[in-house]
C-alpha cells in the first residue's frame, strides 16, 4: 500500500505532452494523491502545477538507479509522457493511455 500523498522528480529531455499540456525540456516535479492503483498525478515546475493527469501505480520487477521519464511516440510524430520511474522505488507511474488516444486536437505541430 502507497501512502495517500507521494512525491518525486523527473528531468524531461525532449518536449512532451501530458494531458493535452506541452510541457518543455527541464526539471519537474510531481506529486499524486490516492492509495493506488488509480491516482491523479499533479506536474509542476516550481511551484506552479503544468499538468495534471491521471495515473496508475505500477510495479517494477527491478529498481531503477534514478528517475527517469519514459515517452512515446504516438502515430502522429508528437510524444507523450508515458511512464514515470523513480530510482530506488519498485514500483512506476504509468499515465493514462486512454487519456492520451482521446486526445487527439493538440494542435501543437512543428
Amino acid at each position: 500500500a502507497f501512502a495517500a500523498s507521494n512525491k518525486g522528480s523527473v528531468q524531461i529531455v525532449d518536449p512532451v505532452t501530458v494531458s493535452g499540456k506541452q510541457l518543455r525540456p527541464g526539471d519537474y516535479s510531481v506529486k499524486w494523491d490516492g492509495s493506488g492503483p488509480n491516482v491523479e498525478l499533479s506536474i509542476m515546475q516550481g511551484k506552479k502545477v503544468v499538468a495534471t493527469t491521471p495515473a496508475r501505480v505500477i510495479d517494477l520487477s527491478q529498481t531503477p538507479n534514478s528517475n527517469s521519464a519514459v515517452v512515446k511516440t504516438n502515430d502522429d510524430g508528437s510524444r507523450s509522457l508515458s511512464e514515470i520511474h523513480f530510482g530506488g522505488k519498485k514500483y512506476a507511474l504509468a499515465i493514462g493511455q486512454e487519456t492520451a488516444a482521446m486526445d487527439g486536437s493538440s494542435g501543437n505541430s512543428k
